[in-house]
């Protein structure tokens, strides 16, 4: 039975350092009295102890990401933006990547490398939008395996709704990359993990282009504080507005990526 975790925006006190971040920008969230959780309060390389947020602080992030949210940015450079951007995210994502000792012979001599471990991680696009993250993953971590879920939105309820899958039954032991531009208001994550950690996936990461505070906010509070989860993301924006769509955001990545579907 999956539980809530404690959300951990109610308190700073779950605010620690994390030595497996160098170089992270990592955030601890809060929520005003105006009921609008806020953009978040930098704590350097720290992180709440029931989940672990990675935002990325660089120049090259923040150029390609103005370029992205551009309107007039057509779908093949958004395209090319988003895996380029996913590979930067994918870097950091794969920090913990379990490894195991390998010793091979190099043209001088005989030493003790680093390989990655098996089971072999997962990666696992959300369909459609998380499709277009998948090249950018891979580049950097070829040896992976993929599988899909088909997830989506209802517009008018904002329920999620699961339409495919194409995963192992069993997950045990696996490292899992979830792949999904936007977290908006937070549903599919949730799903979406949970669907992983029953399965028993070892350890979650979702690596997202935006999220928005009420989302992540929604997540933290709606997780099981068994699975160990994290997000990385590109940006966290203001609010999500009256349709659960992430301000200012970049509009709706699946469309922007393969165009309009009536």
């Amino acid at each position: 039975m999956l539980k809530p975790r404690a959300s951990f925006f109610a308190a700073a006190s779950g605010v620690r350092a994390d030595r497996r971040f160098h170089g992270s920008a990592l955030y601890f969230f809060s929520r005003p009295a105006s009921g609008r959780p806020t953009l978040p309060k930098r704590y350097g390389s720290s992180y709440s102890r029931s989940m672990q947020i990675h935002i990325l602080d660089h120049p090259l992030v923040e150029h390609k990401l103005t370029v992205l949210r551009d309107k007039n940015t057509p779908s093949n450079i958004f395209r090319e933006l988003v895996s380029e951007l996913v590979t930067l995210e994918a870097y950091e994502a794969t920090r913990n990547l379990d490894v195991v000792d390998k010793q091979i012979e190099t043209p001088i001599a005989t030493m003790t490398g680093k390989h990655i471990a098996s089971p072999r991680p997962m990666v696992v696009p959300i369909l459609r939008a998380g499709l277009g993250m998948l090249d950018g993953m891979t580049k950097l971590l070829p040896t992976a395996e993929v599988g899909f879920l088909g997830m989506k939105r209802d517009e008018k309820t904002l329920d999620i709704i699961t339409y495919a899958n194409r995963l192992p039954e069993d997950l045990t032991g696996r490292q899992v990359f979830l792949l999904d531009p936007m977290l908006a208001t937070g549903g599919t994550t949730v799903a979406a993990t949970h669907y992983l950690a029953e399965r028993g996936a070892k350890d979650i990461t979702s690596i997202n282009i935006l999220a928005a505070p009420e989302g992540l906010k929604r997540v933290e509070e709606t997780l099981d504080p068994s699975i160990d989860f994290k997000v990385v993301v590109c940006a966290v924006d203001d609010h999500l507005d009256e349709h659960g769509y992430i301000v200012p955001g970049l509009g709706d990545a699946g469309d922007r990526l393969y165009g309009l579907i009536d």
